[in-house]
């Protein structure tokens, strides 16, 4: 099966730049700080409300209307409800099995955040924060976390896979992104001895999590490694026969290409892709099926300014006006999509992040290129192709 899906991001994981009206009437950059700046009630009442309606069955059938066949949903490390203040949604996940029965659509079930946070994002639960790889407990509580998910969807017939976890940060990205300068901490404390995760951790922590999966995972549902931003080290892991049916995951951004040097230009864009990606992918389906788990339009020459890795207004970094003509976006957008879509096709398949964002692209000042993380709007303005 060839996958071609999208993400569910921002609707049981929060994003704030994804939804900044979610943190209306508070400094919080991440969703840890949330419940801390709002009354118990108030916060209860927004996640509620939002997970209620951010996405519905309407949105699993206009995702199979788009010729789409999977959808990734990120969930948090507190999906159980087990860690107040923050509220479970492990009711939302099933509703998302539900749906995608009816519709057709497969799930691979993404673990976004951990207990300390396993890049210090603002999209891993808390800014500037890095430290689960040094807390055994937490390591411990997401190990049981996986089995116990493995146990309740491993059956279900909409099961794709589950990925054990997602986006760790080794060290050669933690230096490139300057972690806890682009995501200022908001407790010196608590940050205080951050630091990559290393791949003798990762590589251990991603054979103890099979092994303890596979218990309630029947093989022919996929585990899925992500490849901690260094798609080719993973070639001598996982050959032993015990391990089976396992993807690895590679998040591939031309905003995260431009931090390492990549031209910003439609050509620039199209030259890396097909010089790099497509080798690159290729070289490693030899160990592994690879996915694409998050890929996009996004990139800073539609916006019309450097955004530095994808830094948005919500950072301080604003367009300055839109520099092309309807027909050239689209141009920009469609050349891109498509030279994307060929190199994920090295390997088997991918996931489109995302599927919405609540932004007004229109009428709020300094948004110009951000609707390209917006697949329905992409898909409405013939920039992303779709099969019918």
């Amino acid at each position: 099966m060839y996958i071609n899906g999208v993400n569910l991001g921002n609707w049981l994981v929060l994003e704030k730049w994804m939804s900044p009206g979610l943190f209306e009437g508070t400094t919080a950059e991440d969703e840890y700080y949330l419940p801390t700046q709002l009354s118990k009630e108030v916060y209860e009442a927004r996640i509620k409300i939002h997970r209620h309606e951010y996405i519905t069955e309407r949105d699993f059938a206009t995702i199979r209307s788009f010729g789409m066949n999977a959808v990734r949903i990120p969930i948090p490390y507190f999906i159980m409800g087990d860690c107040p203040p923050f509220i479970g949604c492990v009711e939302e996940l099933d509703k998302a099995f539900g749906w995608a029965e009816k519709y057709e659509l497969k799930v691979l079930i993404d673990l976004h955040t951990v207990p300390g946070s396993q890049n210090g994002f603002d999209n891993g639960g808390i800014s500037g924060v890095c430290k689960w790889a040094q807390q055994p407990e937490s390591v411990e509580f997401t190990l049981q976390l996986l089995e116990k998910l493995s146990e309740r969807y491993g059956t279900h017939s909409s099961l794709w896979g589950i990925e054990i976890v997602n986006e760790p940060i080794t060290e050669k990205t933690w230096k490139a992104m300057d972690v806890q300068k682009r995501y200022k901490p908001v407790d010196a404390d608590m940050a205080a001895g951050s630091a990559p995760v290393s791949l003798d951790f990762l590589r251990g922590f991603y054979v103890e999590a099979y092994r303890r999966m596979r218990r309630y995972l029947p093989e022919d549902k996929v585990i899925v490694i992500h490849d901690g931003f260094e798609l080719k080290v993973w070639k001598d892991f996982m050959r032993e026969t015990e391990f089976k049916n396992v993807v690895l995951d590679t998040h591939q951004y031309l905003m995260m290409a431009e931090v390492y040097g990549c031209e910003q230009s439609p050509e620039g864009y199209v030259n890396y892709v097909q010089e790099y990606l497509f080798r690159d992918i290729e070289e490693m389906a030899e160990y592994f099926p690879v996915i694409c788990g998050e890929w996009s339009l996004f990139n800073s020459y539609g916006v019309g300014v450097d955004t530095a890795g994808g830094l948005s207004p919500v950072n301080g970094v604003q367009s300055g006006g839109d520099h092309l003509s309807a027909a050239s976006r689209k141009e920009l957008y469609s050349q891109v999509a498509k030279v994307q879509l060929e190199a994920w096709k090295k390997g088997i398949g991918h996931f489109y992040w995302n599927y919405k964002l609540l932004l007004d692209t229109v009428n709020e000042p300094g948004w110009i290129g951000w609707d390209s993380w917006d697949l329905g709007k992409c898909v409405s303005l013939g920039w992303f192709p779709v099969k019918s």
